[in-house]
This record gives C-alpha cells, sequence and structure tokens, in this order.
C-alpha cells in the first residue's frame, strides 16, 4: 500500500501483444520459440530481354533506313529520267552484317574520281529551272512532289515532256542596267570637289542644298560664307542656285557636307597668289595691330605687314582704320600665311613706270665683284661686270666707282623679286669704247639707246 513503507517486488517486463487468434495464452503454458530467420537472398536481373529489344529497335532502324535509301534512288533516278540522263548503275543493297563491318579502304583515284562526270555540261550542272517545273507541274510545291509526279507518270508508261534544262545564258544581266544603277547610286562629290547645287530649305542650323544626291547636302551656319551671317533666309532664298565645296563624303544616310566658306577661302588664295605672281600693289584697310606689326584684311583672307616692312613702323599704332598700298612677301595657303609689305609696294609702284630697253639715270651706291648697285631713285638695279663694256676691263673701278652718277639701258624687269639689270655696253659704238672715252658715251647715251633698242628687239625676236 502507498504510505506503508512496505517495498513491492520488481514487475517483469511487458511482452507485447500478439493475436488471441494465432497464440491463444494460457496461464499454465510455456511461450513458443521465434521462427527461424532465412538467410537474405539476392535478385538476379536477366538483361537477355533488355539486348533483344535493343536488336529489335536497331533492326526496325535499319530497315528504315534501307527503305529511305531506295525511295532516294528512285527519286533520283526519276529526275535523271526527266533530264532525259541515263540510270545509274544499281546499287547492291547492303546487308545488316556486312554494315557492321568497317569500310573497305578508298583509293585516292576512286575518291575524286570524276568519270561520272565525263560529257556533262553546264546545263547538267546547274539542273533544271525550279520556277519553269513549278509552272509545268500545275504550282505544286516542292522539288520532291515535281520529282514524284515524274515517278508516278513514269509507272503509268504516260510520256512526260521534258522540262527545258537551265542555261548560263539565263544567269546573264543587263549591261547598260547594271551601269545605270551604278551611276544613280554613286556617291555625289568627293572631299576638296566643288559642286553645284540648289536651295532646297534654310533651318536654323544650317541650310540643304539639293546636289544631285540621294540625299541632300547639309551647310552649317558657320560655313554658310566669308564674315558673320545674321539672316541665312536673306543670303540663301529657296531656289537658289549655288556653288559649294565638299568637306565630308557620304555618310551612311547618302548626305555630304558642303561649305560656301571653304569654296570663298579657296577663290581668295587663288585670286591673292595670280596678284603676287603679277606683281600687283594692292590697298588694304588695316584692321588691328600687335607688338610685330599691322593686321589687314585681303579678299576676305587676314593678313600680316611686319614693322619692319611700314613706312612709319614706328608708329604703327596710329595706322588702325587707315589704308595702305601693299606688295606680297609671302603667300602660303598650305600653312596659312599672308605677309604683306609697304616698303615693297613703294618699290613696286616704281617698276610700273620702268620697261625693257628705257634708258635710264643712277647713281653707283655699291661696287661688288660681280658688278656695280646702281640706285635709280627708290629702287635698285645691277649692272653686271660683263655689260659694263665689250672690252677687258683690270678693274671695276676703271670705268665707274662708287658715287659716279651713269646711264644705262634696262635690259631684264623681274617685279615679283624686284631685280632689275643694266647694260652700258650697249652704248658703245665699238667694244672698249667706254674705257677711252666714257663721258663722250654718256652724253649721247640717248641717241645711242635707239639703236640698242632696235638691237634688243631683234634679240628677243631670234630668242622667241
Amino acid at each position: 500500500m502507498a504510505g506503508s513503507g512496505t517495498p513491492q517486488p520488481p514487475q517483469p517486463p511487458a511482452r507485447p501483444a500478439q493475436s488471441l487468434a494465432a497464440r491463444p495464452q494460457s496461464p499454465n503454458r510455456n511461450p513458443a520459440p521465434a521462427p527461424v530467420r532465412k538467410p537474405p537472398q539476392v535478385l538476379h536481373i536477366s538483361k537477355k530481354d533488355e539486348q533483344q529489344r535493343l536488336e529489335q529497335e536497331a533492326n526496325e532502324a535499319r530497315q528504315a533506313a534501307e527503305a529511305a535509301l531506295q525511295r532516294a534512288s528512285d527519286l533520283e533516278a526519276a529526275a535523271r529520267a526527266g533530264r532525259g540522263e541515263a540510270p545509274l548503275p544499281p546499287q547492291r543493297p547492303t546487308s545488316p552484317a556486312s554494315a557492321t563491318k568497317s569500310p573497305a579502304p578508298v583509293s585516292d583515284a576512286e575518291r575524286f574520281d570524276m568519270g561520272s562526270m565525263e560529257g556533262l555540261t553546264m546545263a547538267d550542272l546547274l539542273g533544271p529551272d525550279s520556277s519553269r517545273q513549278r509552272r509545268a507541274s500545275g504550282g505544286s510545291s516542292g522539288s520532291a512532289r515535281m520529282v514524284g509526279t515524274a515517278v508516278a507518270s513514269t509507272d503509268r508508261g504516260q510520256e512526260r515532256p521534258t522540262t527545258p534544262a537551265r542555261t548560263v545564258d539565263d544567269f546573264d544581266f543587263d549591261e547598260e542596267a547594271f551601269l545605270a544603277a551604278l551611276d544613280e547610286n554613286a556617291p555625289i562629290g568627293t572631299t576638296g570637289e566643288v559642286v553645284s547645287g540648289v536651295v532646297l530649305s534654310v533651318e536654323s542650323d544650317g541650310v540643304y542644298v539639293d546636289v544631285g544626291g540621294k540625299a541632300p547636302g547639309f551647310m552649317p551656319k558657320a560655313e554658310a560664307g566669308l564674315g558673320v551671317i545674321t539672316n541665312l533666309k536673306e543670303r540663301f532664298p529657296k531656289g537658289t542656285a549655288v556653288q559649294v565645296l565638299v568637306t565630308r563624303e557620304q555618310n551612311a544616310d547618302g548626305m555630304v557636307t558642303i561649305s560656301a566658306r571653304a569654296l570663298a577661302l579657296r577663290q581668295s588664295w587663288e585670286k591673292v597668289r595670280q596678284l603676287e605672281k603679277d606683281g600687283k600693289v594692292v590697298q588694304v584697310k588695316v584692321s588691328g595691330f600687335n607688338r610685330g606689326g599691322v593686321t589687314a584684311d585681303l579678299e576676305g583672307l587676314r593678313g600680316f605687314i611686319p614693322r619692319s616692312q611700314l613706312q612709319d613702323g614706328e608708329n604703327h599704332e596710329a595706322l588702325v582704320g587707315k589704308t595702305l598700298g601693299v606688295a606680297f612677301l609671302e603667300v602660303n595657303p598650305e600653312t596659312l600665311k599672308l605677309v604683306l609689305s609697304e616698303k615693297k609696294a613703294a618699290t613696286a609702284a616704281l617698276f610700273t613706270n620702268l620697261e625693257v630697253g628705257q634708258l635710264v639715270e643712277g647713281q653707283v651706291v655699291a661696287v661688288k665683284p660681280y658688278g656695280l648697285f646702281v640706285d635709280l631713285g627708290g629702287v635698285s638695279g645691277l649692272l653686271h661686270h660683263s655689260a659694263i663694256t665689250g672690252g677687258t676691263m683690270r678693274d671695276l673701278r676703271e670705268i665707274f666707282d662708287q658715287g659716279d652718277r651713269l646711264k644705262a639701258l634696262i635690259t631684264e624687269l623681274d617685279p615679283g623679286r624686284g631685280r632689275i639689270a643694266l647694260n652700258t655696253a650697249m652704248l658703245e659704238g665699238q667694244p672698249g669704247e667706254l674705257l677711252i672715252a666714257k663721258d663722250t658715251v654718256m652724253a649721247e647715251a640717248a641717241d645711242r639707246a635707239n639703236r640698242a633698242r632696235n638691237l634688243l628687239r631683234h634679240q628677243e625676236q631670234a630668242a622667241g
């Protein structure tokens, strides 16, 4: 009893419950022994069925391939018959046993045998025109369907008209049409080329000009001309014919970039170079100054006049806004250098009053081993030692010395280089007369010059 302090005997462990029907329990009977366990058995799976199934599928696939190969051979034979060609020799079907064997080695002669192509023409190689076959077969689609129709007709014994084979001429093209297409799509204008066009429209950022291409040319506002242009519409009304210079070739859209300013600059440089070649004196307006000289505008170009080439170089700041007569010292469009000279212009102005055969008077200002420099009143002429006298001189100073005045004929003028060639030997009646009668020759120089001019004309005609 609880709380009596008497210890209870230990209870046996509980057994698992069993079915009463299977094993009735009796308080007077011992429990039955446990059943004997059998050793685990290994499950044996046979692969024979799996191998048979794989072999059956392989045979079915091989039979399908042979049927497809036979079908392809029949179609190819029908196609060759439709083209009027000889049928190919029959091929021995491949047995399944032989298919598993490795193929026999093929020699190079067999691999590259061209005998099957012997006698074939270009038309045979090109094959029939598929478009014509489609029309002949009543609009059937696909070459296989056309060949199948040919096979059916052959099997029925009906004679089918052969389709004309394609020839090389079917691939020819019209040369004139091809060249016309090239001309139509030819790029319009290369960089540096001058093109003519008509203004199509004026936008805020530039002008569109029809230059004959598939797209109009675009002229940015900054390239519309020399100087500052404030109103593009007044400068380029719609429909105005213009000449421009291509500065960038066609882009992907066929549009070229053009410039009226670049063309004007090119024309200005060409004009300035011609003025320099002719030794002209031009009038320019001074627009600015710096420490080295002044700047001036000429034909839209910016020229520079060094202080050393100004008549009043000490006060060159006061020349801004004034007009000066200048000549050219350097004209270089590649480096954009245009250098002018006021002093050279004064010399060039004197050249306009001189001509070949003219008798001039001057003073010897320098004696050099090769001749005498004579001041002609602002310009210097060279009297070469070979042109002083027809006689033999021991020294240049034997006839003329520095500070002497003399009269001489002009035999050559070069305004561009500022050179004047003089001659006193032509005033002599006989060679060496100046050595013995210099004063007489100088006194009669005017009359003798007329005779010398005739001699110069004969020399020019003989040279020309």
